[in-house]
């Protein structure tokens, strides 16, 4: 039979876990009897693997408006076209006006699609219990898969809308009118079902893609996070330790490198192969122009990341430096401090003059890369809008502009680490949140004294946003810790992106400070829980819209 890595997305991404050996079946199973499909393991595993593409696509940022970073400080769609990864993002940032119980699933509701995938793994549970003829272990592991994926689906659900409807497998209490359980009872049904996957799952599967031990536990970390139960997320989090998960050493392959390769830290990734045909698009949309401009091609430079995000990096010696002289809207000469930034900038962030496939990146006025001025040039065509390319999600190898097959990962050690510390400190832990953001930073150079209060709380904000950045989880964060409608910095309130225009001469460069903004963005409060979808409303008597969107 032919043997693929397990498909998360519907499209044909894949699937990856650590410590594995064999590839994942994606045989379809839907042309046979319930009771065929449930009757033994090798059918049952088939089956399973099909609900596997219901996971959330990360590569858009569990948004389809792009990536989430767009939604905050880091991140400038720059085209002025009325679309997903050009203007709507900036859009929804303004004051969330285009989310509404009518258009949230457009954007980023996911009720409709998370709902019909619950209901198939419910079915999946049933009937494994039903129709099962497998021996007692396969049968529990299949079950704890399959309740791995049901706590991933309500994750996503509580996580936008707080008080959602819970149904587990029992079908017979399937109504078309069903109210909402509260929050609490929502991360109780996560919780159960996390426990149990991690409690049943191998540590080691037998097949390269199937679900194991370490991922249950670490996305135990991050669910109990959200759900404020501090004590599960250090739990889960020493158990994922023992299972021997360590930080690269160096950052960059910490993001890039593939399970198979060696990477020690990945516990989840999406696994890409061009020999398959399965490819993803993150190049074609985020690296530079002149990729494409150098074969008479458009593509690359929807998303740059902005001057904001820049100064989020320290210096490699630790310490901020001052940016007010690249701050003036008169311009300056002088040269900024990129090559004295810590290495996590380097391997994330694209700049006048760095390196880049063997050539020298060119972001400025009739450069290969180029400039455009946001909204005066409405399609940018690859051109940067904020004088930088994002580097994270590129890979510097790829040499086909069509697709890429670089790994996408979506849970690693580091964050178990940093998701330790924050409970730590919520549990008046400092030597345990201390010892996890100075790991965090040891692996990058950078020295740490330890923290008390509300600097230990700012260290370990810190190292969320720039450790994390563009890997699709500082919207959420800001959203979770409800401060996100605070004003900015704190917050997403009252503040305009930033780039810097840059113009080249015959001794230099000019650095002009500019906004790609043309109004404050703003975090209107009721964002912290999405809106039910009108669909649901016309067709469940038993519900009605949350109050913040009556």
């Amino acid at each position: 039979m032919k043997k693929i890595l397990a498909g998360l997305f519907v499209t044909g991404a894949l699937f990856s876990f650590s410590a594995c050996t064999e590839f994942l079946d994606m045989t379809p199973t839907d042309r046979v009897s319930d009771k065929t499909i449930w009757e033994t393991t090798e059918a049952a595993e088939y089956n399973v693997n099909y609900l596997y593409s219901y996971l959330i696509d990360i590569v858009n940022g569990q948004s389809s408006l792009g990536l989430t970073e767009s939604l905050t400080d880091m991140l400038k769609y720059g085209s002025y076209n009325y679309n997903s990864m050009c203007y709507i993002p900036s859009e929804m940032a303004y004051g969330g006006t285009v989310i509404t119980a009518g258009y949230v699933d457009v954007y980023m509701g996911f009720w409709g699609t998370m709902y019909t995938a619950v209901r198939k793994t419910n079915q999946a549970i049933y009937s494994l219990k039903e129709y099962g003829q497998m021996n007692d272990e396969d049968k529990t592991r299949l079950e704890a898969e399959l309740r791995f994926l049901r706590a991933n689906m309500y994750f996503d659900l509580i996580k936008r809308y707080k008080d959602v409807i819970l149904y587990d497998e029992d079908m017979a209490a399937y109504t078309k009118d069903k109210a909402v359980s509260t929050e609490k009872e929502g991360w109780d049904f996560v919780q159960s079902d996390l426990q149990f996957a991690a409690e049943n799952l191998p540590v080691k599967a037998a097949a390269n893609g199937r679900l194991d031990k370490g991922m249950a536990y670490a996305f135990m970390t991050r669910a109990m996070l959200y759900a404020e139960r501090y004590d599960a997320v250090i739990a889960a989090a020493n158990e994922v330790e023992k299972l021997g998960y360590v930080l690269e050493a160096d950052y960059e392959d910490a993001v890039k490198q593939p399970i198979n390769a060696g990477n020690d830290e990945a516990i989840l990734q999406y696994t890409f192969s061009y020999a398959d045909g399965v490819t993803h698009s993150l190049d074609f949309y985020y690296t530079p122009a002149g990729d494409y401009n150098l074969i008479d091609q458009t593509g690359g430079g929807y998303g740059t990341p902005t001057q904001e995000m820049v100064e989020s990096y320290e210096l490699a010696t630790g310490g901020f430096p001052d940016w007010s002289e690249w701050h003036s809207a008169e311009g300056t000469t002088a040269t900024p401090p990129y090559a004295d930034l810590e290495p996590r900038f380097h391997a994330t962030v694209l700049y006048n003059g760095a390196e880049w496939k063997g050539r020298t990146i060119e972001p400025y006025i009739n450069g290969i890369d180029g400039w455009a001025s946001w909204r005066i040039e409405r399609e940018p065509k690859g051109k940067t809008t904020t004088g930088y390319y994002l580097k994270k999600l590129a890979d510097e190898t790829n040499t086909s502009l069509v697709g890429s097959d670089m790994p996408v990962t979506i849970l690693r050690y580091a964050e178990v680490l940093l998701n330790k510390a924050e409970a730590c400190y919520h549990t008046n832990d400092a030597a345990g949140a201390n010892a996890a953001v100075k790991a965090i930073r040891a692996r990058v150079g950078l020295p740490y004294t330890d923290k008390a209060g509300d600097n230990l709380w700012a260290a370990i904000r810190q190292e969320r946003k720039v450790e994390f950045a563009f890997e699709g989880l500082w919207y959420w964060d800001l959203r979770r810790w409800e401060v996100a409608a605070n004003q900015y910095p704190e917050g997403l309130t009252g503040y305009q992106q930033h780039g810097l225009k840059i113009e080249r001469y015959a001794d230099g460069f000019k650095y002009t400070y500019v906004s790609v903004d043309d109004q404050d963005r703003n975090f209107s409060s009721k964002l912290y829980r999405f809106p039910m979808p009108t669909s649901e409303l016309n067709n469940n008597a038993a519900v009605e819209q949350y109050p913040e969107w009556r």
